[in-house]
């Protein structure tokens, strides 16, 4: 098959989207499909993959919502796909990479598949202190995904978070993958980092990985430390990542005088390394309840690393109190209620992390196969005349491409003020 897939975020940055895009071509690659992946232009980046990478015009808001925005109206990028003729468009980000393969959809008809990751909501209301443009914003990115021909979400809370959005069409679950083997770390690595930290043998290791942002838990995530320290108890928390909030995250950890305890570093993006930060750590702990999927958790499953998630939570599908997972209330004190227990019981911290990794685990591999199984039905009922197109009528489409402009430009105005 020919794949187009498209996405507001691709290296040099990297989050847990991007990883996932790649990871689809990278799968569909060694498959033996031919893939086209359509991204926003970054400044002096050389692509130099096995696949085939169009970079369109963008413009710099990676201080607002972490990323650049791309100008989906780039008629290059319409011409490499002229050539392409791909059989499905598959956009993995609800704003400008969903609008330019509605774009592309319109010059070489195939399906486009939109996939819901992130609650795009929270990340405009970051972005957007107007209240009037973050309406406008969602409700054409709901519209966007509407004229999509079929809606995928990463679990069953993110369908029920996209229709809480105003989504009224139907969506399929389909799970992502991690690209991390399902194995033990490399010992005498863990070993290394352990004492390049200076952590010794019984005392808990408590791990974070990912943005560091305020809306996945981190305050829940360091009270609880505090009420940890507070009681008497010896541990330490890693916190590993990059993000928006993080220069606040550690001032509040020092105004909690945690400090001491608490072990900040930046994003690693070596995925051996990484490895080891998980196989150094005695639980995960991921109180996020802004998360679709939490690739994170069967990162650290496939690691035989076990995760405390909040009950209810998208991140705590599938898994099983005490089981595969550790679940806890959303508040500090549920969470340091059962860090404090697990201080005292590190056998039962071990025994949930060979429960996820042998019950928990999805590779990358088996995640694309099953998409690509899709992809093959999805193309052969729009050729056989069972699915027809979502065509948007021109002057609807050229409303709304009027519309997008619009916030585009106030994003703009904005950026350059400040």
């Amino acid at each position: 098959m020919n794949v187009c897939l498209l996405n507001d975020s691709f290296p040099p940055l990297i989050d847990g989207v991007a990883n996932t895009v790649i990871n689809y071509a990278e799968n569909l690659t060694a498959f033996g499909d031919r893939v086209t992946v359509a991204v926003p232009q970054y400044p002096d980046v050389e692509d130099d993959y096995s696949y085939q990478v169009i970079r369109y015009p963008s413009f710099d808001t990676t201080k607002f919502v972490g990323y650049r925005a791309g100008y989906p109206f780039a008629g290059a990028a319409v011409d490499v796909v002229r050539d392409f003729v791909p059989d499905i468009y598959h956009s993995h980000c609800p704003a400008a990479s969903t609008f330019m393969g509605r774009t592309f959809r319109e010059v070489v008809p195939a399906p486009v598949v939109f996939t819901y990751h992130t609650k795009f909501d929270i990340d405009i209301a970051r972005a957007l202190r107007s209240h009037l443009l973050q309406d406008m914003t969602c409700n054409a990115m709901i519209r966007n995904i509407e004229a999509c021909d079929e809606v995928w979400v990463v679990s069953d809370g993110a369908g029920k978070n996209l229709r809480s959005l105003g989504f009224h069409g139907d969506y399929r679950v389909m799970n992502n993958g991690v690209d991390f083997p399902k194995k033990l770390p490399d010992s005498e690595a863990v070993s290394e980092l352990r004492k390049q930290y200076g952590l010794e043998d019984g005392i808990p290791v408590f791990l974070f990985v990912g943005r560091i942002m305020w809306y996945k838990g981190l305050r829940t995530v360091l009270d609880a430390m505090t009420a940890l320290k507070d009681a008497g108890l010896d541990f330490r928390f890693m916190c590993v990542g990059g993000g928006q909030d993080r220069d606040d995250v550690i001032r509040y950890a020092e105004r909690q005088r945690i400090t001491d305890k608490c072990i900040f570093v930046d994003a690693v993006h070596d995925r051996e390394v990484l490895r080891t930060y998980y196989g150094a750590a005695d639980l995960f702990v991921f109180l996020s309840d802004f998360d679709t999927n939490g690739i994170v958790v069967r990162e650290a499953a496939a690691c035989g690393l076990g995760s405390m998630l909040l009950r209810g939570s998208a991140a705590a599908e599938g898994t099983e109190n005490l089981g595969n997972a550790i679940l806890v209330e959303d508040n500090p004190a549920s969470a340091a209620a059962m860090l404090a227990r697990l201080c005292y019981e590190p056998s039962v911290m071990k025994g949930v992390g060979e429960r996820a990794m042998n019950e928990l685990y999805f590779s990358w591999t088996d995640s694309v196969r099953v998409a690509r199984d899709r992809y093959e039905q999805i193309s052969d009922d729009y050729k056989s005349g069972k699915l027809a197109l979502k065509h948007q009528p021109v002057d609807s489409f050229f409303e709304f491409a009027a519309e997008l402009n619009s916030v585009f430009e106030r994003g703009k105005d904005l950026f350059s003020r400040n």
